[in-house]
Parts: structure tokens; C-alpha cells; sequence
């Protein structure tokens, strides 16, 4: 299949948009600060899927079985996200970006919430309904996760646009940085505030199983009031207001969704097997390193909630500085690095973890985390950059967000089966076979960085 020419944005010209230096600073912090929120919010309930989940809402089944269950409710979000990316791709293409992310926030934030204030299968929440709601309890769960994987489906394709469609000519790289940021954040502050919450009441206390692990869900509301406030200053972007202005098609009448299937269904197809690695490294170190980490290797989990601030530190470093590498040398060269060390980095993963100890899970987190932020730093100029201004919300949307069903949602689930079966090394071996998908995909992607994403 090839791309259609009238698809392929001509290069970048060399004039610089003319947006002053504070309100690209205000952009930045809007996106970074929105996308931190967001991602704090999903990864808690990784953290909590891992360490409390399986008590707490599947009591009945057997320590693996409640542990798979557990991850099961994890994946729900991820099946959700392409169905948030449609639809909030479809309002941010029709009625804006700045809108529609007002939007993913406020749904975000009332889902986290919501989780923190659900009893358990047999628990109550601060004393109230102390037998719990029985089956109910996991129901309400997944709905709740699927809200939250609803929202960031729409969440992270309009936080990346916002920066890429303000971002001068040449530096593209660098401010889509910032919603990429944001993720380094969320780790280090929902392992931050579990293991607060650990070290005060002690993960094994009934304290803590019937109350204190919902206060991270419950300080949500305080990070989305902060988020709305930053996010409502911003105006919309020059991009999306130019394309109003000249669309010889009617807003009403627009869908975009069949526009970017239509139009670019293999740029939709390539960058959701290019992103597979960055999704498979990612949840295996956030979420899956937590659960072996504790079950398996038998390590203390205020130890791997202490590695987990740091390794959020070491991927942080590596989004950083991969982004800005990207302006330089292309966005396909940098992700096309991480993905091919992705997969002898794969195989080897657990044999290093199985060595036993602090150090060998420290240095397969590091290096897990660290591969992945080669990769994450380039993808926020990367998928803005491959779509019509048209789509683009959706387009980037749909391509990122069916990387994660593959990289996201799977691995986790089989990476438990295979654990109880074959053995460790299998898991790797599947990380490693998602890697070559994605080394495959990226040598597909037509380098974008010089492109214009004008309207």
C-alpha cells in the first residue's frame, strides 16, 4: 500500500510562527502538567492492580488467579483508549483541542475519584458498608477503568498537538517534548504517594487495605483543579484556528475519523506497530516489575516503590534528551534505536531479574524504562507530524492508541500465564517479538521532521 501524495505534508518553511516566548511557555506547562495528571491517575491503578487489587477486590481467588484478574481490569483502559481516541478525536478535529482536553480531564479525574470511594468485594471504604458490595465491587472496577482509559484515548494525541501546532519550525522536537514529560512525572508521584502511604500504615495493615491505598485516587482532585486552571489559560492553537478559518468544509459535516481512515489507513497501521515496543517496555516496567518484583522475587514493595521514583527520573532523562536528538537527526532514526535495543534488551531482561536481589531488579527497571524514553521522546513529534491538520487529532490518536492494545494490554495478561507455565524467559521472548514488529514498522515511517503541519 502506498501513501497518496495529496497526503504527505510539503517540507517545513523556514519562517518561525509568530507566538511570543510566554505563550509557548504557557503551552508547554499546560500540556505537561495535563498529560501528568492524566497519566498519574492511570498509573496509580497499575500500582494499586499490582499491590492491593487482588485483596481487595478479588479476596476469593487464589494469590495467581487474583493477581490475573487484577491485571485483566488493568487492560480494560487500554481497549477503551482507541474508542476515547475516535471520539474525542472527532470534537478535537470539529470543535477544537483546548475543548476537548478540558474534557478528557474533568472524565479522568471523575473516574480516579470514583475508584478511590468504591468498597471493596468484602471491605468498606472509611468505616461504611464494612462487609463490602460482593460482585459489585469488581463490576463498578471496570467500569470505572474503562472511563479512565476512555479519557487518556483522548487525552494524549490532543496534549501533543497542542505543543507540535505552537512549536517554531525546527523545534518541534523540543516542545512536543513536554506532554512526554509527563508521564516521568505521573510514575514518580504515584510511587511517591504509595509509598507514603506504605510507610504510615504499613501495606499488610488493615488500615491501609481498607483506606489508605485510596489516597492516592482521592488527591486526584486536587491535581485536576490545578490542570483545568493551567489548561483554561491557553488559547486554542494557531493551527486549528487557521484551519476554521480557510476549511472550505463545514464543521458540520466533518468526520474524521472516516477522513484519516480513508486517506492515511497506512500511517495509522505504522505508527501503532512502531509505538508496540514503547508500550510493551512501559507497562512491564510500571506495572508487570511491580507485581514480580513483589510476588516472585520476594523484594519488599517499599523498595520497588522506591526504584520506581528513580527509574521515573531515569526515563525522564531519556524522553528529554531523545526529543531534542530527534530535531537533529530525524524522529525515525531515534525511535528506530530504541526498538532495536529493545530486543536483545528483551531476551535478557529475566534472566538479570531472576539473578535474585535489589540490585538485578534496579538495573532491569533502569534499563527497561530507559529504552522506552528513547523511544517516547520523538513519538510526540512524530504522530502529530504524519496527519492532515484535517484528522490529526484522530489520525494520531488512533495510530498511538492501537499500540497500546497490542503493547499495553497483552503483554501483561500472557506475561502471567507464561510466568506460571513455561518461565520467565518467555516473557522476554514475547517483548522481544513485539520489538521486531516495531523495528519492521519504523523502517516504514517517512521522516517528518521537516514537514509543515499548517492548516
Amino acid at each position: 500500500m502506498t501513501t497518496l501524495k495529496d497526503t504527505t505534508p510539503p517540507p517545513e518553511p523556514p519562517a518561525v510562527p509568530d507566538v511570543s516566548p510566554a505563550v509557548l511557555r504557557r503551552v508547554a506547562a499546560a500540556s505537561s502538567i495535563g498529560t501528568t495528571i492524566e497519566f498519574y491517575d492511570f498509573f496509580i491503578y497499575g500500582t494499586a492492580a499490582a499491590l492491593v487489587f487482588p485483596k481487595v477486590f478479588f479476596p476469593a481467588a487464589d494469590p495467581a488467579t487474583a493477581t490475573l484478574a487484577s491485571f485483566a481490569t488493568f487492560a480494560v483502559a487500554f481497549f477503551a483508549r482507541p474508542v476515547g481516541a475516535i471520539l474525542f478525536g472527532h470534537f478535537g478535529d470539529r470543535i477544537g483541542r483546548k475543548r476537548t482536553l478540558v474534557w478528557t480531564l474533568l472524565i479522568m479525574g471523575f473516574a480516579t475519584v470514583a475508584i478511590g470511594l468504591l468498597p471493596g468485594y468484602s471491605t468498606g471504604v472509611f468505616g461504611i458498608m464494612p462487609g463490602g458490595i460482593g460482585i459489585w465491587a469488581p463490576v463498578l472496577l471496570v467500569a470505572m477503568r474503562f472511563l479512565q482509559g476512555f479519557a487518556v484515548g483522548g487525552e494524549w494525541a490532543g496534549a501533543t498537538l497542542l505543543t507540535a501546532e505552537y512549536a517554531p519550525a525546527g523545534k518541534r522536537g523540543l516542545y512536543a517534548m513536554f506532554p512526554q514529560l509527563g508521564p516521568a512525572f505521573a510514575f514518580f508521584l504515584s510511587s511517591a504517594t504509595f509509598l507514603i502511604a506504605s510507610r504510615t500504615l504499613g501495606t499488610a495493615s488493615d488500615a491501609f487495605l481498607d483506606y489508605g491505598w485510596r489516597i492516592p485516587f482521592l488527591l486526584s482532585c486536587v491535581l485536576v483543579g490545578v490542570g483545568l486552571w493551567v489548561r483554561l489559560a491557553v488559547a486554542e492553537t494557531p493551527v486549528f484556528r487557521d484551519r476554521v478559518r480557510e476549511s472550505a468544509v463545514p464543521a458540520t459535516r466533518a468526520l474524521p475519523f472516516l477522513d484519516a481512515v480513508r486517506a492515511q489507513p497506512r500511517e495509522i497501521l505504522i505508527a501503532a506497530g512502531a509505538l508496540t515496543s514503547l508500550f510493551s517496555l512501559f507497562y512491564t516496567g510500571t506495572a508487570f516489575l511491580t507485581s514480580y518484583g513483589v510476588g516472585t522475587l520476594k523484594l519488599s514493595r517499599d523498595y520497588i516503590l522506591g526504584m520506581g521514583m528513580v527509574a521515573a527520573v531515569v526515563f525522564g532523562l531519556a524522553t528529554a534528551a531523545s526529543a531534542l536528538w530527534s530535531d537533529r537527526v530525524g524522529r525515525r532514526r531515534v525511535i528506530m534505536v530504541s526498538c532495536a535495543a529493545a530486543v536483545p534488551w528483551s531476551l535478557v531482561l529475566f534472566p538479570i531479574l531472576d539473578i535474585g536481589g535489589a540490585l538485578a531488579f534496579a538495573v532491569g527497571l533502569f534499563g527497561t524504562l530507559a529504552i522506552f524514553g528513547i523511544a517516547y521522546g520523538p513519538a510526540g513529534a512524530l504522530l502529530p507530524e504524519m496527519f492532515q491538520a484535517r484528522y490529526r487529532y484522530t489520525g494520531a490518536g488512533m495510530g498511538y492508541n492501537l499500540a497500546g492494545i497490542l503493547g499495553g494490554a497483552l503483554p501483561p495478561l500472557i506475561a502471567t500465564k507464561l510466568l506460571a507455565g513455561p518461565g520467565s524467559f518467555w516473557v522476554g521472548a514475547l517483548l522481544a517479538g513485539l520489538s521486531v514488529i516495531s523495528v519492521v514498522c519504523t523502517r516504514l515511517i517517512v521522516e517528518t521532521k521537516d514537514r509543515r503541519i499548517d492548516a
